[in-house]
């Protein structure tokens, strides 16, 4: 299962196993070939049940179709408001 925190210029990806272990995290570049590596690294850790992507709306949008066209399931994040954290 993995997660992603979207920002302008990088995504930084993290993934656990089924029991909530953590297998790794890396910062990949927002283009596509930073998409592909992030594909490609998460899939390297074996069967990828789903990712958590944040801001599928904005900055995490083309990173959450590159995902899906790759038949990775992509559930969104919606990151909760400044003014009430």
């Amino acid at each position: 299962i993995g997660g992603v925190d979207t920002h302008g210029a990088t995504h930084h990806a993290a993934l656990i196993d089924p029991i909530g272990r953590h297998l790794g995290d890396q910062e990949f570049p927002a283009t596509a070939a930073g998409y592909a590596a992030l594909a490609a690294w998460l899939s390297g850790h074996g069967t990828v049940i789903a990712v958590g992507v944040e801001g599928t709306g904005s900055y995490g949008a083309a990173l959450a179709r590159h995902l899906t066209a790759a038949g990775i399931v992509v559930v969104e994040v919606d990151r909760p408001d400044r003014k009430t954290r």
